[in-house]
């Protein structure tokens, strides 16, 4: 397929470009976006080898421009000061509940609920697979749940 110049180019996209732009950034930044991503789009034009697919290529142009967008945006408010006790930490709690585990389902416990860790990291920790580490919490917390029971 032939590529149309760049300004047939331009006329057939515009409009969809500009709208994923408004909805990626906001209407406040999308103008500067746009000219963004036809100025980064015409810089490559000469380079194209064919003519389809066009729509996509100038749309993932928009969506990588409207990442750096987000990434040069500096977060305008400041974060809000959380008031904390320092008491002993959440962990240390799961201590006295889970001693009555087997060592890796209270290993599994502690960090899953204690540390708040994912099961990748859990499995690293404990030498396993994640399924295994999702397994071996899920295990221990039915456990914990069965002795709560009256």
């Amino acid at each position: 397929m032939a590529i149309p110049p760049f300004e047939i180019f331009y006329a057939e996209h515009n409009s969809e470009v500009l709208g994923l732009l408004r909805r990626k950034v906001g209407r406040d930044r999308a103008d500067d976006a746009f000219q963004e991503t036809f100025l980064r789009a015409l810089r490559a034009y000469d380079r194209l080898e064919h003519g389809e697919h066009l729509r996509a290529w100038v749309l993932t142009i928009a969506s990588r421009v409207a990442i750096d967008v987000h990434r040069r945006t500096k977060p305008t408010s400041e974060v809000p000061e959380i008031p904390h006790e320092d008491t002993r930490p959440a962990y240390e709690d799961l201590g006295e509940l889970t001693d009555g585990l087997p060592a890796k389902e209270r290993a599994a416990v502690v960090l899953r609920y204690g540390y708040d860790l994912t099961y990748d990291q859990i499995a690293a920790a404990l030498g396993s697979s994640p399924d295994a580490a999702r397994q071996a919490t899920s295990s221990g917390v039915r456990r914990l749940r069965k002795e709560a029971r009256p």
